[in-house]
C-alpha cells in the first residue's frame, strides 16, 4: 500500500515545469475564494528577539526543560534515526554498501519548516554516541533549534536500513534497530504542556505512540485538550511493523481525536481502522477542526471548519525517489496554515513541498522559494492542472518565473 505518500506519482504530461523551462503563463492567475478558516485560532507570532539560538547543540539533563521559547513557531517531537540508504537497487542481502543519512517523520517536518523560514524546535532523545552526534548536527544544520534534545548514556540512537524500492512495493525492505533506543525512553516529563506557552504549533505523529508505554503516555498528555494550548498537528503515520497486535493501532484514532489538525492516508485508514473513503474517515474523526485525507494519485481531500470535503488535486511529478513526501506535505500545509492562507492553498503548498522531496534522492529537500510557491498555489484550476514538476524545479532561477 502507498500509505498516502504516493499522491505525487502520476502519468507524465506533455506540459512540464522543470529547471530552465516554464509552463504556459495564464493571463492573470485567479485567487480562490477564501475558504473558511479552521475554528481553532493559531497563536500569533511574537516579534521579540529569539531567546535561544537555534542549532546550538544537544542539551544536558541539567539544561532548561524541553519545550520552546515564546517566539517558536513550531515544536516537533519524535524519534529520529540514522538511516542507511543502499548504494544500488536490490535486496538488502545483495546491497554491498550504504550511505548514511538521517530519517524521522517529525524532524523532517521541522527541517522543511525551518528551510521555509519558520522558527522550529525539535524535541527528542538520542544516545550519547556518534550516531546521536550526527543526528543532532545534521538537523541543526537545517536551522532547527536542537537545544532541547537530551543525550542518554545508557541507550543507543536508533538506526535503520532500507532498500531503494517504493514503500508501497512488495519488494521493499526496511530493517529497524530501534528497540530500547534513547527515544523510546521518552515520557510525559520529556515535554510538559506548560513548556509550550507561546508556541504556535505542536506537531506529533503516531510513530511516537508505538515506541513504548512511556511514549504513548507522552502522546496522550500532549493531545489532551486544554485551554491555551497551541494548535496540535497529528500525522497518523501508521507503521504496521511497529504494531505487532494490529488492534492496538486503534489508539491512533484516540490521539487523532485530540488534535486540531490531522493528516492520514486513505489506505492507512483502511488498513489500521477499517475506514474506507474520506467521508468514513471524517465520520470517525469529527473532532479535529481540519482533517486531511491523502488519496494517492487522486490528491487530497480536506475537511475544514464544518465545511464539506474539498478535493485538491496534486501536480504531476517526475519522481526520483518515492520517500519523504508525506512529511514534506505536512510541512508545506503547516507553513501555509501559519500564514493563514486559504485551505485550498494550504493543500497546494503541501503538494508543492512534497514534489520537492520526490524530485531528490533522499528524504529531505528544501521547499520551493516562498514567492514562487505562492504564485503556483494561486493558479486557476486549469493552469494548476498543467503543472508537471521535474528534478531541479525548485531552483532559485525559477523564483522570478510564474508558469
Amino acid at each position: 500500500m502507498c500509505n498516502g505518500h504516493c499522491v505525487w506519482r502520476s502519468p507524465l504530461s506533455s506540459i512540464r515545469l522543470v529547471a530552465g523551462s516554464t509552463a504556459p503563463h495564464p493571463h492573470r492567475p485567479r485567487r480562490p475564494a477564501p475558504y473558511a478558516r479552521p475554528r481553532t485560532p493559531i497563536p500569533p507570532r511574537r516579534e521579540e528577539p529569539t531567546v535561544t539560538a537555534p542549532g546550538t547543540g544537544p542539551a544536558t539533563e541539567a539544561a532548561a526543560p524541553a519545550g520552546g521559547p515564546a517566539d517558536t513557531d513550531v515544536v516537533c517531537l519524535g524519534e529520529s534515526m540514522v538511516t542507511f540508504l543502499p548504494s544500488r537497487p536490490g535486496r538488502l542481502a545483495d546491497v554491498p554498501s550504504f550511505t548514511r543519512t538521517i530519517g524521522g517523520a517529525e524532524s523532517n517536518v521541522a527541517c522543511t519548516l525551518a528551510a521555509a523560514g519558520h522558527r522550529t524546535r525539535w524535541v527528542s532523545r538520542v544516545g550519547a554516541d556518534g550516531f546521536g552526534d550526527h543526528l543532532v548536527a545534521a538537523i541543526a544544520a537545517w536551522g532547527v533549534d536542537t537545544s532541547a534534545v537530551r543525550r542518554d548514556p545508557a541507550r543507543p540512537t536508533g538506526v535503520y536500513f532500507r532498500t531503494a524500492t517504493d514503500r508501497a512495493s512488495g519488494a521493499h525492505e526496511v530493517l529497524y534497530y530501534r528497540a530500547g533506543s534513547a527515544a523510546s525512553a521518552m515520557t510525559p516529563d520529556t515535554l510538559r504542556p506548560e513548556r509550550l506557552a507561546g508556541v504556535r504549533v505542536l506537531h506529533l505523529s503516531g510513530i511516537t505512540a508505538a515506541l513504548s508505554s512511556g511514549c504513548l503516555d507522552l502522546a496522550r498528555a500532549l493531545t489532551a485538550r486544554r485551554p491555551g494550548r497551541p494548535l496540535v498537528s497529528f500525522d497518523v503515520n501508521h507503521r504496521p511493523g511497529l504494531w505487532p497486535e494490529p488492534s492496538r493501532a486503534r489508539v491512533l484514532l484516540e490521539l487523532a481525536r485530540g488534535a486540531d489538525l490531522v493528516f492520514v492516508g486513505e489506505d492507512e485508514a483502511a488498513d489500521a481502522f477499517s475506514l474506507h473513503g474520506p467521508d468514513a474517515v471524517r465520520a470517525a474523526l469529527p473532532e479535529p477542526d481540519v482533517l486531511v485525507v491523502k488519496r494517492g494519485a487522486d490528491g487530497a481531500v480536506v475537511y475544514a471548519a464544518g465545511d464539506g470535503p474539498l478535493h485538491v488535486p496534486a501536480p504531476r511529478v517526475d519522481v526520483v525517489a518515492p520517500v519523504g513526501a508525506g512529511d514534506a506535505f505536512a510541512a508545506g500545509f503547516l507553513s501555509a496554515t501559519l500564514r493563514d492562507l486559504p485551505v485550498r492553498d494550504r493543500a497546494r503548498h503541501g503538494h508543492l513541498a512534497a514534489a520537492a522531496a520526490l524530485t531528490v534522492p533522499g528524504d529531505l529537500a528544501p521547499p520551493p522559494p516562498r514567492g514562487y510557491a505562492d504564485r503556483l498555489a494561486a493558479l486557476d484550476e486549469e493552469a494548476w492542472g498543467t503543472l508537471h514538476l521535474g528534478p531541479g524545479w525548485t531552483g532559485a532561477d525559477q523564483e522570478g518565473r510564474t508558469p
